[in-house]
């Protein structure tokens, strides 16, 4: 099929660092992989950081010039697409093209990491999410990828409009070997961008847990960077210089390579959608220290692969991460099974599987709503 990918947070092909449009690269190589064209769709991003009513409405028409030019495309002999995907509809980054398209052409359309916000329904982000009911009114298929948005989602599954799990996946490069095991203090690694919001607040977080932890014998490294670095590396300013290294951004290859050189990932993960960096960190064979936040739970096996905390109990996180600290059996142990699970369970080719599945749902789905010939040629 012709598949039109759209992403309505960030473009695909922005050259931007972020979880979201690397899940949007990985999906679209596991449709890809499935003998599928993926063309991303050339719009401009819609996320809306505060609400605005002024610029609300000036994206939507500009949203509306734009289906209305691709529209006039098609119908004038550009290729068209055979099914309309769109990654991340939320209230923040509505999609406002794909379900008047979809349905201007009669053709499926299908959702990957769509929510719902009842409390947003109402008030100032008002308008932005009965956009993005409108798109999950009009799907045929939606993919979620934690539990926390398949409830969110259930109001809108019925006889034409299904709901499949998509468990988050990461496309890991081959495997490496893992060093010997180190006859000095416990590697600790960490990697995030240093922005606003909750990535400072889980960078500042890590700081007070660390310092619970100050009496056991540890190293750091953090990966990442971002505009609230001075205020991260203040946060640290405690740490004994000797046991902290900051590495900066580093690519994907050179960060997964660094991931293998430690031993233990903590990240506190506050209000995590899920975390593709907790399935890096256990492909490289590390076992994970974090709070039970958002979908963080979704992308580990608790208890087997990663020691959990309540959210915010800092006090709870530090036992965990002592507890690994501690016993190199375990934090061994762990690891194994983190690479076990990841190889086994949250690769590109079993993503593919589970979207081969929807895809077919998706055709069932639209071809039940299409009206029947005799309703087409009614007077």
């Amino acid at each position: 099929m012709r598949i039109a990918f759209h992403t309505p947070l960030n473009p695909v092909g922005d050259g931007g660092v972020s979880g979201d449009r690397r899940m949007a690269r990985q999906l679209v190589a596991a449709l890809e992989s499935l003998g599928h064209v993926v063309e991303p769709v050339a719009a401009p991003k819609t996320y809306f950081r505060e609400p605005d009513p002024a610029r609300f409405i000036s994206v939507v028409t500009d949203a509306a010039r734009l289906r209305d030019a691709l529209l006039a495309g098609y119908q004038a002999g550009r290729p068209r697409p055979d099914l309309w995907f769109t990654y991340h509809n939320y209230y923040r980054s509505p999609d406002l093209l794909g379900p008047d398209i979809a349905t201007a052409l009669d053709i499926p359309y299908v959702t990957a990491e769509s929510s719902d916000s009842a409390r947003r329904a109402t008030g100032e982000w008002a308008a932005h999410t009965a956009a993005v009911r409108q798109g999950l009114a009009a799907g045929d298929v939606h993919f979620y990828f934690t539990d926390r948005d398949r409830q969110g989602l259930e109001p809108w599954r019925n006889a034409g409009t299904s709901l499949l799990a998509l468990p988050p996946f990461v496309a890991t490069p081959p495997e490496q070997p893992r060093p010997a095991i180190s006859s000095g203090p416990p590697r600790l690694v960490t990697i995030a961008m240093m922005r606003e919001g909750a990535k400072l607040q889980s960078y500042l977080t890590l700081a007070r847990v660390l310092d619970r932890c100050r009496g056991e014998d540890w190293t750091l490294s953090i990966i990442g960077d971002g505009p609230r670095r001075a205020e991260v590396k203040a946060a640290f300013a405690g740490v004994p210089a000797r046991r902290i290294t900051w590495h900066g951004q580093l690519d994907r290859e050179a960060a997964q390579a660094e991931l293998a050189r430690h031993d233990i990932f903590i990240w506190p993960g506050i209000g995590e959608a899920y975390g593709l960096v907790y399935l890096e960190a256990q492909a490289a064979g590390l076992p994970v220290v974090a709070f039970d936040s958002g979908g963080v739970g979704e992308t580990v096996l608790v208890g087997e692969t990663a020691l959990l905390a309540p959210e915010f109990n800092e006090e709870a996180l530090a036992v965990a991460l002592i507890s690994l600290l501690r016993d190199g059996a375990q934090r061994e142990a762990m690891g194994a099974a983190a690479r076990r699970f990841i190889s086994a369970e949250r690769t590109t080719k079993r993503a593919a599987e589970r979207l081969a599945e929807g895809l077919a749902l998706a055709m069932r789905n639209r071809r039940a709503k299409l009206p029947s010939p005799t309703e087409r040629t009614a007077p």
